[in-house]
């Protein structure tokens, strides 16, 4: 709002008189009203712009570098993902947006929901900058008791936390919907929480908010300064400050999975955006480390985070990143990563998080183009050949490794799979497979326009990569090993596109 109490925004954008691409602005709150655009750039740039009741683009996600496996904004520049809830059939989708360039910038949450986590529909901006600042990441829960009073009589209210970001400092904001998170009132008190004095840092940001029964209250994981901090509410308006654990950076998650699937045996898992984690115990106001740092990903994945909502009857914890990718000529930078579900096994190195695609991937399958045993590499070759320059495949295969220290897999000459089993390295990265002794590796490959996601030894680790071909003229899929190896199962989808 400006001092006249009219509605105003004000962002960045590159005006062009001979545009390579075009963005949107919604306006609709501004509807019935008389709207003035100002800005300093040429003349001939505003009087291309145009006013339209809908985004009539028909080239739009028909694009040659549009991946078709993994969300994209339609226009802009995406990075985390925030506000991960599940409520009334729609997975909610919010993610850091600049609606106005393919660059960071103008922080606004977008919006998508799903009704399978697979097919995704892209409904705008649901939070703008404001005075406090622009708008970084943060949660979303369902307040069905309605603990905060925002809620109405048989309509809990959508309850967002986010922080907001300016020059001075960094500052935790509250909103919320009655919508199902098409529309959000900010709370005229916000912030809710600012610890710039407490921490002599501007470093405080990325709540994530959960309910913590047995307790019976609200609890926010922020990260502040050097690490993550636990904070405490019974009205999602008044926060106390609990404890803080270092060595954790952007992001923060916690959450409690069983071990191995029993009920009767779970430790609490502690987060942060570059993919560490630590195992745990939780009392609803302080965790206490069991183990020492780990780290279950690596590569373009970054500041991931976990659907609260889920039904009971569903029971997983489900988890989505921030592709770090780009798509040369595009209108958009970034994706999220396709769906993973998380859990906790026993292994030869103790208990360690694992990730796995979600089973609802199958609902984007097509055809399936291979399907063979014990395969030796050239065999394999030869089958994925007449799929090289496929836009999106997925394939599962097991590595049978006996007597073989090192072995993976190439596609046009980048490197995919490389496992050192002498030196314990999946692509350069320290991991110690699950079992020494099976000499048989799960590997699971997803392919898109422009990227690669791997998942391997069973989700024991998985990374995304850019899909680069190298530039020394290789082609096709390659497979190798210091000794010979066979795959013991081969499978290969070709895969349609979430839209």
């Amino acid at each position: 709002m400006s001092a006249s109490g009219v509605p105003s925004r004000s962002f960045e954008i590159r005006l062009a008189e001979n545009p390579e691409y075009w963005v949107w602005a919604d306006v609709r709150c501004f509807r019935g009203k008389k709207l003035t655009i100002t800005s300093d750039k040429s003349e001939a740039a505003l009087a291309l712009i145009t006013q339209s009741d809908s985004v009539g683009d028909s080239g739009m996600f028909k694009e040659e570098n549009r991946p078709l496996i993994h969300f994209t904004a339609r226009c802009g520049w995406i990075n985390d993902p925030n506000g991960l809830v599940y409520y009334d059939g729609e997975y909610h989708l919010f993610f850091q947006h600049n609606p106005y360039e393919r660059e960071w910038g103008n922080m606004h949450w977008g919006h998508a929901v799903s009704p399978d986590l697979m097919h995704w529909e892209e409904i705008g901006e649901a939070l703008f900058p404001d005075a406090l600042g622009t708008m970084f990441s943060g949660s979303v829960v369902v307040d069905s008791a309605n603990t905060s009073g925002f809620g109405k009589p048989g309509n809990p209210a959508m309850v967002a936390f986010y922080t907001a970001d300016n020059a001075d400092r960094e500052v935790q904001c509250v909103a919320w919907s009655f919508d199902h998170g098409r529309t959000w009132t900010k709370y005229e008190k916000n912030p809710v929480i600012d610890s710039k004095e407490k921490w002599g840092s501007r470093e405080t940001r990325d709540p994530k908010v959960f309910w913590y029964a047995p307790v019976k209250h609200w609890v926010m994981v922020l990260c502040e300064k050097d690490g993550n901090s636990i904070y405490t509410s019974n009205n999602l308006r008044e926060w106390i400050f609990r404890s803080h654990i270092p060595g954790f950076w952007e992001c923060p998650e916690l959450f409690e999975l069983c071990v191995d699937g029993n009920p009767e045996k779970a430790l609490w898992v502690m987060m942060g955006a570059s993919g560490n984690y630590m195992l745990g115990a939780f009392d609803g106001y302080k965790f206490v480390p069991l183990s020492g740092k780990l780290a279950y990903c690596f590569g373009a994945i970054y500041a991931a985070q976990t659907y609260n909502g889920i039904p009971a009857s569903d029971g997983r914890r489900i988890l989505i990143g921030w592709d770090r990718v780009d798509y040369p000529g595009m209108p958009f930078k970034g994706q999220m990563s396709v769906p993973m579900e998380l859990s906790l096994k026993t292994t030869a190195n103790g208990i360690r998080l694992f990730a796995q695609p979600v089973k609802e991937l199958s609902l984007l399958q097509g055809e399936k183009v291979i399907e063979g045993q014990d395969i030796s590499f050239d065999e394999a070759a030869r089958l994925l050949a007449p799929y090289a320059e496929s836009a999106a495949l997925r394939m599962k295969m097991t590595f049978n490794y006996t007597h073989c220290t090192s072995f993976g897999m190439d596609l046009g000459g980048q490197r995919i799979i490389d496992c050192d089993l002498n030196s314990n390295l999946m692509l350069g990265h320290f991991y110690s497979l699950r079992e020494f002794d099976t000499h048989k590796l799960v590997a699971e490959v997803l392919l898109d326009k422009t990227s690669v996601e791997i998942f391997l030894d069973e989700g024991g680790v998985s990374y995304c990569l850019e899909r680069r071909p190298a530039e020394n003229n290789a082609s096709g899929f390659r497979f190798w090993g210091n000794h010979p190896v066979r795959l013991s199962s081969l499978e290969v989808y070709t895969m349609k596109s979430y839209r």
